[in-house]
């Protein structure tokens, strides 16, 4: 391991009882995370140069992250010691190996925490920290074919690529079940492909978020829906892709509960978008009975391995660890709703400047009409997808940068469509009538 003394520095106990936020918690803002200092030419910059160049960084003219669902609100400067450790952790978790610079007791103290937000016990779950989310997908899919193994994948058209890309490395039957406006699961869909492959096992992947449209699918009524076709709970495994939003959803109010007390099989985030590590890596649990059909002895570890990848980022458990530490159950509760509140913000400002736009109910990814210049695209890196555009509102993007965005865009407006040739797309087939501005829906 890496040292007593990292452990004892970086003091708290992950190991103790899930705290019980108050119902009347009133979330607070997050400090602004400050702008690094600029060095040029191997030498510090003069501080009327550093301040304009640091502005530049800050407003950006071809360097923005509004879009892309990372926290950027972090700060590990108490672990820069750990860059002159080469820290592997090879196989299981939960068994030492012959490789002594690890970090194995951080990564099974951050899937005890994640363990318990899941409700699952110790003795009957298994997980580890992958590379990103999607090697979670990969692994939780993987899973499903092992205990399935004549199983039939069912993902919605709006599942990430990752399981499909899965189906296809595994060699496995897969069918695409339609979604609703808002990017969740159409159940009648689902119903009818369930009942037209009767006499195979199910595999399905839930999405807690989806990419595009930040839509939840409702585990609930898919397990319902698996019942009512004859489906027994041995006769299919569900996998819970919850990349960016499996964090967030536990601490919105009314949010159904992704939960091991329900049929489920996997869990799998991300560790680098809500959390905030600076490196991708991701969380993926599973429970005890079912990774026993995957692991295997490694006799050149001295481990048993039941992961994706052999090595993997023994810097990333620490990193995660120390984030989980440091916030607690309370400090992401504020960051999830001053999300949401900032995501709704922005929604009611583009709907107000007459610009399309949707957000889902439990969702902080705002949905709008794609910009025509692609310029403007570059600049803001916004992840775009036929006539829609969307940005996914973190932690570290403030009400001033959304403003900064909604301002330019505004006025970058007024110049695509000042000669009237040139009209704002039709987006009511992506996101509904009621959400389109465009001339045909005003």
């Amino acid at each position: 391991m890496v040292g007593s003394a990292l452990v004892e520095a970086m003091s708290g106990d992950l190991g103790g009882k899930v705290e019980i936020l108050a119902e009347d918690f009133d979330p607070t803002a997050v400090v602004v995370e400050p702008v690094p200092p600029v060095v040029e030419n191997g030498g510090e910059m003069g501080r009327e140069e550093e301040e304009k160049r640091s502005k530049e960084i800050v407003l950006g003219r071809n360097v923005h992250t509004t879009c892309y669902p990372y926290n950027l609100d972090f700060d590990y400067g108490a672990l820069s010691q750990l860059q002159h450790f080469s820290i592997n952790n090879l196989g299981d978790p939960f068994i030492e190996s012959n490789y002594g610079v690890h970090s194995r007791q951080f990564e099974v103290g951050v899937l005890d925490w994640f363990a318990r937000l899941w409700e699952i016990e110790k003795d009957e779950y298994w997980g580890y920290i992958t590379n990103c989310g999607t090697e979670g997908n990969l692994h939780g899919i993987l899973v499903g074919r092992e205990v399935l193994p004549d199983g039939i994948l069912y993902a919605s058209q709006e599942t990430h690529y990752s399981v499909f890309k899965a189906a296809r490395m595994y060699r496995m039957e897969c069918v695409k079940v339609a979604t609703s406006l808002s990017g969740e699961i159409d159940c009648a869909d689902f119903k009818a492909k369930l009942l037209a492959n009767k006499d195979k096992p199910a595999i399905i992947n839930v999405n807690i978020g989806t990419t595009v449209k930040g839509a939840v699918d409702d585990l609930d009524l898919v397990i319902e829906t698996l019942e009512e076709c004859g489906f027994t709970h041995d006769r299919f495994y569900i996998h819970c892709d919850g990349a960016l939003f499996g964090l967030m959803m536990p601490f919105v109010k009314r949010a159904p509960k992704v939960t091991f007390k329900k049929p489920i099989g996997s869990v799998s985030v991300s560790g680098h978008k809500f959390v905030g590590c600076p490196m991708p890596c991701g969380v993926q649990i599973t429970r005890m009975e079912h990774v026993n059909a995957l692991s295997r002895n490694v006799e050149y570890l001295a481990s048993r391995d039941a992961t994706i990848m052999g090595s993997r980022n023994g810097h990333a458990p620490i990193f995660l660890w120390y984030t989980l530490n440091r916030k607690g159950y309370k400090g992401f509760q504020k960051e999830v709703q001053k999300c949401l509140r900032n995501a709704h913000y922005l929604k009611d400002r583009l709907r107000d400047a007459g610009i399309s736009a949707m957000l889902n109910e439990l969702s902080s990814t705002v949905v709008f009409e794609r910009p025509v210049d692609d310029e403007f695209v570059r600049r803001w890196q916004l992840a775009c997808q036929g006539n829609i555009a969307h940005v996914v509102v973190m932690p570290n993007v403030t009400i001033e940068k959304l403003d900064y965005f909604l301002d330019e865009l505004i006025e970058k407006r007024n110049t695509w469509f000042l000669d009237k040739k040139v009209q704002p797309p039709c987006v009511a087939a992506d996101i509904g009538s009621e959400n389109c501005f465009c001339a045909l829906h005003k």
